[in-house]
């Protein structure tokens, strides 16, 4: 060991004081899949090998070691250990492209913010509904949807007018 090793060993008052340098903070094969398995953890499946059994075939390259050691981290913890959630910005964008565009990573991720709102898997819906209306030219479809908008009173689709009339109503 070189002397400034062992000084910054000598010095530390706790061990956390030395869990620092080119490792921490590094992304790992595991961050685009930690949603999908928190989604698995909160319905209950804690078995780290099933869940690796289930990521391997979405495109997890990473080894059973790290699903283990994440479902190991979320025992001992005594609060949530959870993935930092995409931005709205980012969610918004997943939102309006062409689903077939998405990585196996943002289509999970996006699967896994859905199903925690309910009204933006609603919005999302008729989002995609209207995308495909515009870029097949089926016009005669507005009708339908606005129809579909009105039954799900979605705020987000709302025209903005205190009234609380609706886009399409024409009013």
């Amino acid at each position: 060991m070189t002397s400034r090793t062992v000084k910054l060993l000598a010095d530390a008052t706790t061990p956390e004081e030395l869990f620092h340098g080119q490792w921490q903070g590094r992304p790992s094969k595991l961050d685009a899949f930690k949603p999908y398995l928190d989604d698995r953890w909160n319905q209950g499946c804690t078995n780290a090998w099933t869940v690796w059994e289930e990521v391997v075939p979405l495109g997890y390259q990473g080894s059973y070691q790290q699903v283990r050691a994440y479902f190991r981290e979320k025992r001992l913890s005594q609060g949530s250990v959870t993935a930092r959630p995409p931005s709205p910005r980012v969610v918004a964008g997943w939102i309006l492209r062409r689903p077939e565009s998405f990585t196996e990573t943002e289509h999970l991720r996006l699967k896994a913010v859905l199903v925690h709102c309910p009204g933006l898997d609603a919005l999302a819906g008729h989002v995609r509904f209207f995308g495909q209306m515009l870029t097949e030219r089926r016009g005669e479809r507005l009708p339908q949807w606005l129809d579909a908008v009105r039954r799900d009173d979605l705020p987000s689709l709302s025209d903005g007018k205190p009234t609380g009339h609706k886009i399409g109503d024409g009013q």
